[in-house]
């Protein structure tokens, strides 16, 4: 099983590769390792964070996706009617954009630092972006 190390801001999450329901999106991702961007408040979709990627594409379709969410379960939109994206949801997620409700795909599952999820949402919503990273763990 492969594990992910995510930072955000000073927080770090473990997280699950969610290689057997999603192994086209978990190589696509594990291609753009190591990944560093920005983490910002969504705007539509509730309780979670996310990193714009533009026009950004990996080159895969859905695979795994929910536009429901739950808490840790982190999912790529690989783009078409929006932008593609990294959402990390810390609450009550429903994902959507300006053009309406979205799927992404499930890749990943944060499995240690749960318990920090909604304090990234309170910093970036109150505080502005976080400084986001995705490695893979050795």
């Amino acid at each position: 099983m492969r594990m992910l190390r995510i930072t955000a801001g000073k927080y770090t999450f473990k997280a699950r590769l969610e290689e057997e329901k999603a192994p086209k999106t978990c190589a696509a991702m594990r291609a753009i390792l190591p990944f560093r961007s920005k983490l910002v408040h969504v705007r539509w979709s509730g309780e979670a964070t996310w990193v714009p990627m533009g026009d950004r594409r990996l080159g895969i379709d859905f695979e795994n996706q929910t536009s429901h969410p739950a808490p840790g379960q982190v999912l790529v939109y690989p783009g078409g009617i929006s932008e593609m994206e990294i959402l990390f949801p810390y609450g009550s997620t429903l994902f959507a954009s300006k053009v309406g409700q979205l799927a992404g795909n499930h890749f990943a599952t944060v499995v240690e630092g749960n318990e920090n999820l909604a304090e990234v949402g309170r910093l970036t919503l109150w505080e502005g972006a976080l400084d986001f990273a995705i490695d893979e763990i050795a």
